[in-house]
């Protein structure tokens, strides 16, 4: 940037200070001084360094959210050509928050940070975005949002779902960061686009060393809301079963999805779907508080199918952990069990965790 000074504005200040001043006196870093006479001078020119372009960040995923803090953070990928003095996250209870608001102060320079969000409102909804501070500006990532519990409770957002071989999954985002499937895989083919073959014979179904997938009873009446029961082979292939960015659950990941809900013993209820509609009668203790929806999409067993869909009575999930049983939703109880003693030919439902 250049600004051109008139000679006459320079020679009215000189005359100002000295009015016999006929030279002009430019004192150096070095500690020289430069003598120009004035009626040699026709203008000055200044010029301020090029102050480059505003940072490139994104926003990382909301977690550990309590009723008064929050967890998130920034990943500054480009500088914008100069040094990131200053950045953070920002915080508020209206979209597009800026620094003029709440906000941390969490170093300078490129890459990956973590940022905790404090002095937080129970059962408030925040939208917050990371921002970056360079000579250019303050720019900001990608807005997010979530939902200070009410005390201890249990959150559940919306998360950005998935689409995979046609079918659109609704997902959800937990205060423990872990982000769910809250529907049951309906997918034929693995992530590379392979196919995973529809065995509908039972004889040829226990035979299998390979993946395969089957509606409850054979019947596609099932397939939504219930999904396909997949067996173990298809879980386990190295091909994934899940879109790519999602797996199938461990049983680690199954442990801190149900310690987050306080524990086995109460975790199936809080999973379930609530009321009558899927689930049979009483469906003890369904409130789908972790939005994961649970569903009674039933088993294929060695002797055939047990608990379909049209019964309402269990639904079985599966963990990728080998020699792990699926994981048992039962209309009779609150509990998420692991009573069943399944081989690799059984078929339950697949639920996909994000990586």
């Amino acid at each position: 940037m250049k600004s051109k000074i008139a000679l006459f504005a320079i020679i009215q200040i000189c005359a100002f200070a000295v009015v016999s001043q006929t030279t002009m006196n430019i004192h150096q870093s070095n500690g020289t001084v430069l003598q120009i006479p004035l009626n040699t001078i026709d203008s000055i020119t200044y010029t301020i360094p090029n102050p480059g372009n505003l940072a490139v960040i994104s926003t990382l995923a909301i977690n550990n959210i309590t009723s008064t803090t929050a967890s998130s953070g920034g990943d500054i990928s480009n500088d914008g050509g100069t040094l990131v003095t200053q950045r953070g996250v920002v915080w508020s209870t209206s979209p597009n928050p800026t620094t003029a608001g709440s906000s941390t102060n969490d170093g300078s320079g490129v890459g990956a940070f973590s940022s905790t969000l404090s002095g937080l409102s129970g059962n408030t909804t925040y939208y917050i975005r990371a921002y970056a501070t360079n000579s250019a500006g303050t720019s900001y990532g990608n807005e997010l949002s979530f939902t200070t519990t009410s005390g201890g409770g249990i959150v559940s957002n919306p998360g950005a779902g998935v689409i995979f071989d046609g079918n659109n999954y609704t997902s959800v985002v937990l205060g423990n960061g872990q982000e769910w499937m809250a529907e049951n895989l309906r997918s034929t083919i693995y992530a590379n686009g392979d196919p995973i073959p529809n065995v509908q014979d039972q004889v040829q179904w226990n035979s299998l060393t390979t993946g395969a997938w089957v509606h409850s009873n054979n019947d596609i009446q099932f397939d939504n809301p219930y999904g396909k029961l997949y067996n173990r082979y298809a879980v386990n292939d190295s091909r994934n079963i899940c879109p790519t960015g999602w797996h199938v659950p461990t049983d680690s990941d199954w442990d801190l999805f149900t310690n987050y809900l306080g524990g086995v013993a109460v975790a199936g209820g809080k999973m379930k779907l609530a009321g009558t509609l899927y689930w049979l009668s009483p469906n003890t203790d369904a409130t789908n508080e972790s939005g994961f929806s649970g569903l009674p999409g039933g088993a294929r067993t060695p002797v055939g199918f047990g608990g379909n869909p049209g019964t309402g009575s269990v639904g079985l999930y599966w963990t990728s952990s080998i020699g792990s049983n699926p994981k048992d939703l039962n209309y009779n109880d609150s509990w998420l069990s692991f009573t069943y003693p399944a081989s690799d030919s059984w078929g339950a439902s697949v639920r996909c965790l994000k990586d």
